[in-house]
């Protein structure tokens, strides 16, 4: 059902990402697919309580994650980690990945181009994976990472799993450093 000349009637109401945070430090990019619903009602990334993105990647440097939204961003950005969405903007039912459509992604292609640094991608999950390799071709110049979701609705994998598998992020930015 058409509604107006350029939207499309739908259930779901749209979801909009976050601007990138990224400076020109970073060498590696995480992706995720869209913020969550506390994300949006809070406007931070990786902002659900259960949500094991922050404890992990403190984790992964020895440190145990700082409360405030603003430390944990000069973190990421201290450790050349950047962050952004696959998708601009999408319709997904509350939290769920799983029923991402309509989906318009970032320029993603753009913030790479831009950030010439920047030598691997990390996805947050196999949806992000998954979106982003419907929306962009994989660079022969870039690392492609697929690590298990932090989202606390990916509990098949505990912490200590998960930081396992996520060792790979900082590898690549040790790597980077040499």
């Amino acid at each position: 059902m058409r509604v107006g000349s350029d939207r499309i009637a739908s259930a779901a109401p749209a979801k909009r990402s976050f601007p990138p945070i990224v400076d020109g430090r970073a060498c590696v990019l995480v992706l995720g697919t869209l913020p969550g619903e506390e994300s949006l009602r809070r406007g931070e990334y990786y902002a659900h309580p259960r949500n094991l993105f922050w404890p992990i990647v403190f984790a992964l440097f020895g440190e145990g994650p700082a409360l405030n939204y603003a430390e944990r961003l000069d973190f990421v950005a201290a450790h050349r980690i950047a962050l952004w969405d696959v998708c601009e903007i999408g319709e997904r039912e509350a939290s769920a990945d799983a029923t991402i459509r309509r989906e318009r992604p970032n320029a993603i292609d753009r913030l790479l181009d831009e950030h010439a640094l920047i030598r691997a991608v990390a996805f947050n999950g196999t949806a992000a994976r998954r979106l982003y390799e419907r929306h962009f071709p994989l660079r022969e110049d870039l690392v492609y990472l697929a690590l298990p979701s932090t989202s606390p609705a990916h509990a098949r994998i505990d912490f200590a799993g998960k930081l396992a598998r996520w060792t790979a992020l900082r590898d690549v930015i040790e790597e980077s450093e040499v």
